[in-house]
């Protein structure tokens, strides 16, 4: 019997207008801007008309470090926002949206997989509602402001070598990291090094993610920090009168996008900021306004529960007043072997040892949930291969962390597969058990923030930064950002700065690259180890499968 693929499965989908999908959540069709009969937002005058209703219970869903065996966090949001609705509650899910790098480099399509998936799935994986466009526009526009103010007289006095905004492209593209503008004589302006970062890593896409509404859009887009002056002053997007322009781009992509699961079920998909490199979280208008019309909300946060979730708790649930009430971690047994020493080829064949050897990546994920206040669950993400032996410890080493884990098969029973995790999580919900808290306190210095995630959540020994590092830290002490919480940039694939370290290492060293701020979204990025804001396409792309067959379907989009 042969796997349907994703992309088969989405296509044999029974959608219902996005206006029935609506009506589960009581949002009326006159709060709909329709994107076609399957795709809405919902205006900005209903979701302000909301906001003295009760909240719903926020669930966290985050993940064991990756692996190349796969982890299934999206597919887990996707299946569990099903599995709740299936045991009779009000309930929905809160994505990001897909970035076309991934989708066209190594990653593929991100809508979840199986029958856990949101759709039109092409619609999500390609343009959507254009929000991410909005975004590079509003970017692009403001490195363009900048160019054309130095041209003409520059008579905010910005230091051409000291412009800190850089422009993006929502694509992997390593030839655009370092580049040389305005070539071509003196019509073309002044020649200086510049360079492009990914779209989800752009200031623009965590200002989006993190305002609540219009007004703070423009003030937090006002205050970016585009560049310095000659006496090193800060010149800011507001001096150029770039915010304006800049939220009238924007206007339409701070509406939450509604689409449904295979099940018909709602789904907020907004924003889409990576984690190793960005916050890695949703927006905060999409989850607020979740928790004003449903009992339980599942939000995502990307990548391992050391970026995803630390970053979720310390930036997002920090300024938008957030507290959640369980995190749910997902792990599955392949990834786990992985972690415990098994080579990529050899997965199939059970190896219980591997599997609790693996299992201190995810104990020592959930040591660090604890930290938080939240009471964490873990999903077990079940593949065909796993035995019951497999599944057993991974139960054992689990319920040695303080937690239970429970078997799901979302991927090949949509929410029924996933029933088991739901109820328990309402469980841990309703009991009260949370007692949300951050990592630490607004007043810490910045240098002893980052040292804080380093030693307490990547178990690290020491952390190092070079002479212009330490200057950096201290002159952002002293101009007064002091406050702001700490956006971590870092691979994915390890507690530590190598990739390769696998499990739960310890003794290591991280070493902070660049801090560089993001006064608009109100946080500061540490750049830490090889880690790159633009990442490049791997030797075989996923662009080279995607095509249009013979009856104009796409293919190869998975």
């Amino acid at each position: 019997m042969s796997v349907k693929s994703d992309i088969e499965i989405a296509r044999e989908a029974s959608m219902r207008p996005i206006a029935e999908v609506a009506e589960k959540i009581d949002v009326t069709s006159d709060a709909l801007l329709n994107y076609g009969p399957y795709k809405a937002k919902i205006s900005a005058e209903f979701i302000d008309s909301l906001k003295d209703r009760p909240d719903g219970k926020l669930i966290l869903v985050t993940a064991i470090s990756p692996t190349p065996a796969g982890e299934g966090k999206t597919t887990t949001t996707v299946g569990l926002g099903d599995g709740l609705n299936r045991i009779g509650k009000k309930a929905m899910s809160c994505l990001r949206e897909p970035s076309l790098g991934p989708c066209f480099g190594v990653k593929g399509g991100a809508a979840g997989g199986g029958y856990s998936q949101v759709v039109p799935m092409e619609d999500i994986n390609l343009h959507f509602t254009g929000d991410f466009h909005a975004i590079t526009s509003a970017n692009n526009l403001l490195a363009a402001l900048i160019d054309n103010h130095i041209y003409w007289g520059n008579s905010l006095g910005i230091d051409a070598r000291r412009v800190a905004w850089r422009r993006v492209i929502d694509m992997n593209d390593r030839a655009l990291r370092q580049i040389t503008n305005s070539l071509g004589g003196v019509a073309n302006g002044f020649p200086r090094q510049d360079g492009f970062d990914i779209t989800v890593a752009s200031e623009v896409m965590a200002i989006l993610c993190l305002a609540n509404d219009l007004k703070d859009l423009q003030r937090r887009l006002g205050n970016i920090v585009v560049a310095y002056t000659r006496e090193k002053k800060p010149v800011l997007a507001r001096d150029l009168k770039a915010d304006g322009p800049m939220t009238v781009l924007l206007k339409d992509a701070l509406m939450p996008n509604l689409v449904q699961t295979l099940e018909n079920n709602p789904v907020f998909i907004h924003g889409g900021p990576f984690a190793n490199i960005a916050h890695g979280c949703n927006s905060v208008l999409a989850t607020k306004t979740a928790l004003k019309l449903c009992d339980y909300v599942v939000t995502e946060a990307g990548f391992g529960a050391d970026l995803g979730a630390e970053k979720f708790f310390d930036i997002k649930c920090r300024m938008a007043g957030l507290k959640p009430s369980v995190v749910v971690l997902v792990a599955t047994i392949r990834a786990l072997k992985m972690h415990g020493g098994v080579a990529k080829d050899e997965l199939k064949a059970e190896n219980v040892e591997a599997v609790k050897k693996g299992a201190a990546n995810m104990q020592r994920h959930l040591e660090n949930l604890r930290k938080f206040g939240v009471a964490p669950v873990v999903a077990i993400n079940k593949f065909i291969f796993d035995t019951d032996a497999e599944v057993e410890a991974v139960k054992a080493a689990a319920e040695a962390a303080g937690a239970k884990a429970f078997l799901a098969n979302h991927w090949a029973d949509g929410g029924a597969g996933i029933e088991e995790v739901a109820k328990h999580v309402v469980e841990l919900a309703d009991a009260g058990q949370s007692e949300f808290k951050t990592l630490y306190p607004d007043e810490m210095p910045l240098w002893d923030k980052i040292k804080t995630i380093a030693t307490e959540i990547y178990r690290a020994e020491n952390v190092t930064g070079s002479a212009a590092v330490m200057n950096q830290v201290k002159d952002l002490q002293d101009a007064g950002y002091g406050h702001l919480p700490i956006c971590v940039a870092k691979t994915q694939y390890s507690f530590s700065t190598d990739p390769n370290k696998r499990g739960a290492p310890t003794g290591h060293e991280i070493p902070v690259r660049e801090v560089i701020l993001a006064a608009g979204a109100e946080f500061i990025v540490a750049v830490c180890g090889d880690i790159m804001r633009m990442p490049g396409l791997p030797r075989k792309p996923s662009a080279e499968v995607i095509m249009l067959n013979e009856e104009g379907q796409i293919e190869g989009l998975f």
